[in-house]
């Protein structure tokens, strides 16, 4: 039989503290998803790529990229890898092997994530996840000490790749060059085509979400994705190991770690837009060195986010917040589809097609809109049945069980697996 080593303590039930947590991040990963939805896919990483980015629009994105770039998929990648160690550890408590029953879940959530990123939305994260979730679990019964050593190790690596990438660029062929920067700042002609590509039907915009998510899922993910989600999730299972993720340490210890996280991150952030305005978002500096700023900047903010969630956590105020933000929390894989199912019906072609015609401003009215859209769902949904629609689906096909949906006096308590 597995040893339970995995957690100092099994806790039962739901975990307040997580699931607030969750809320928090699924809401937040909208405000610069929405960018690869409204606009195109160079303008993510390059604000002088396409659209306005002067007045308004320009501070619009400076403050969302100080507030929200990195932070909140660093906090749900630090979230899946707590996770792990929770449904490894209930396996446990119901007797069954972990392992199986995980590289199953992680199987399947490949496969959600593969016709979310070929179907919907190339910016899928979920595939990097199942990928990612498949190597942290064999660290589930490290020790702490241990688990941010090599979670910084991993953290590492995309910063190496970044120096050594903007140090050798003057010895890159031209072909290599030209390429790179017809990603970093494409044409007007190539800017205009995708534009009609996205506006148009589904099936037109196959090639363009075929070739977009192939990229992200191999050169990006080895070359960026792959080490920082792990690195994430091995902090994440540090985190919840030392009770940080679970709300059991002082006050004190909060306050001091969001204040220490945001105004850190926020000042390496903000100096990294500042010396990238500087350097004209030349792609030289800017997809490289310059990137490097936000990368450590997130990580703190980051942290210090989840140091205000579990303030918050702990208090015995904002009960009926707390439990709408829950609520989302507990369906975030559903309502993260749901997201882009939203978004692709108001920007793509086989909707509304205001692709290209949404600026910086206006895309944060849409993204209020969806949040209150969710924010009412979610808690009426959960009313009367035990998990969202896709956490159902989910988990049938992890314990390969059919389970219980709705809420009845009989399984409102215990959960069948």
């Amino acid at each position: 039989m597995e040893q339970n080593t995995i957690l100092p303590v099994v806790p039962s039930g739901r975990i307040i503290s997580i699931d607030l947590l969750r809320g928090f991040a699924v809401l937040g990963i909208l405000i610069m998803n929405i960018q690869t939805f409204a606009m195109i896919s160079a303008a993510y990483m390059n604000p002088d790529a396409w659209g306005d980015i002067t007045g308004i629009n320009k501070w619009v994105w400076i403050i969302t990229h100080v507030f929200a770039s990195e932070k909140f998929m660093s906090i749900f990648s630090i979230l899946f890898g707590a996770g792990v160690l929770l449904f490894a550890a209930k396996a446990l408590e119901k007797g069954r092997r972990s392992g199986p029953l995980h590289y199953r879940r992680m199987f399947w959530l490949l496969i959600f994530g593969m016709l979310h990123a070929y179907l919907i939305w190339y910016g899928d994260i979920l595939v990097a996840y199942s990928l990612c979730g498949m190597l942290v679990f064999l660290f589930r019964k490290a020790k702490p000490t241990k688990l941010i050593i090599v979670a910084s190790v991993f953290f590492i690596i995309p910063v190496l790749l970044m120096l050594f990438a903007g140090f050798t660029m003057g010895y890159w062929p031209q072909e290599a060059i030209d390429g790179s920067m017809e990603s970093w700042k494409p044409a007007i002609e190539k800017a205009n085509e995708e534009i009609q590509i996205m506006r148009g039907g589904w099936i037109e915009q196959m090639d363009k979400r075929v070739m977009l998510a192939i990229f992200l899922q191999t050169m990006a993910f080895f070359w960026f994705v792959l080490w920082r989600v792990t690195g994430m999730m091995l902090l994440g299972m540090m985190l919840f190991k030392t009770g940080v993720l679970t709300a059991q340490k002082s006050n004190r210890f909060y306050v001091s770690m969001a204040f220490i996280g945001i105004i850190s991150g926020y000042v390496i952030s903000g100096w990294g837009v500042y010396n990238n305005f500087e350097a004209g978002w030349s792609m030289g500096y800017s997809q490289f060195f310059g990137s490097i700023f936000n990368y450590f900047g997130s990580l703190g903010s980051a942290l210090g986010y989840i140091g205000v969630v579990m303030l918050i956590a702990k208090s015995v105020r904002y009960g009926g917040l707390k439990r709408v933000f829950a609520a989302v929390g507990k369906m975030a894989f559903t309502n993260y589809i749901l997201m882009s199912i939203i978004c692709m019906f108001i920007f793509y072609g086989n909707g509304f097609g205001l692709f290209g015609k949404v600026d910086r401003t206006l895309q944060l009215l849409f993204v209020a809109g969806i949040w209150i859209i969710i924010l009412i769902v979610s808690p009426l949904w959960l009313k009367y049945f035990r998990f969202g629609p896709l956490e159902w689906i989910w988990r049938v096909l992890t314990y390969w069980k059919y389970q219980p949906m709705k809420i009845n006096k009989k399984n409102i308590v215990m959960e069948k697996r």
